[in-house]
């Protein structure tokens, strides 16, 4: 190997990179597999935490509880709606657009959009099972009774 001066007058020698093995398609191969069962997993886990909240979530709500104020435009309002059906959670809906009733409580709310959920009373701006549990799980106020 050719030489170099290291500037103390003493010699520096290069040392060669080894050279890099390819990557095997075994290697691939076993890297898809795991990658899948990861997958896989973490869906099933998700299932069963959604499973385990819906059954908390319809434990706790009885009929009257939860009103779902949506409009016949809004995804996530069908999103929560086949939620609620799936986990057999009472509730009342009305839509905006064709009940004024309806159209007068969400302006009431302040909302800028639906759904808006009315737990015990509460207004609760869009759909999220965790936060539809924890406002069924807290106690009403001196204002709700």
């Amino acid at each position: 190997m050719a030489g170099r001066d290291g500037g103390d007058g003493g010699t520096v020698t290069a040392e060669a990179e080894p050279p890099r093995a390819p990557v095997s398609r075994r290697s691939l191969l076993g890297l898809g597999v795991l990658l899948f069962a990861v997958s896989t997993a973490q869906t099933w886990w998700a299932g069963r935490y959604d499973d385990r909240l819906g059954d908390s979530v319809a434990a706790l709500a009885a009929p009257g509880d939860i009103r779902m104020l949506s409009s016949e435009t809004c995804a996530i309002c069908q999103l929560a709606r086949q939620w609620l059906v799936e986990h057999q959670v009472p509730f009342q809906e009305c839509l905006i657009e064709r009940d004024a009733a309806c159209r007068a409580e969400h302006a009431a709310t302040g909302a800028a959009g639906t759904p808006v959920f009315l737990v015990r009373g509460r207004p609760q701006l869009g759909f999220s099972a965790e936060a539809l549990k924890q406002a069924l799980e807290r106690p009403p106020s001196s204002k709700d009774l």
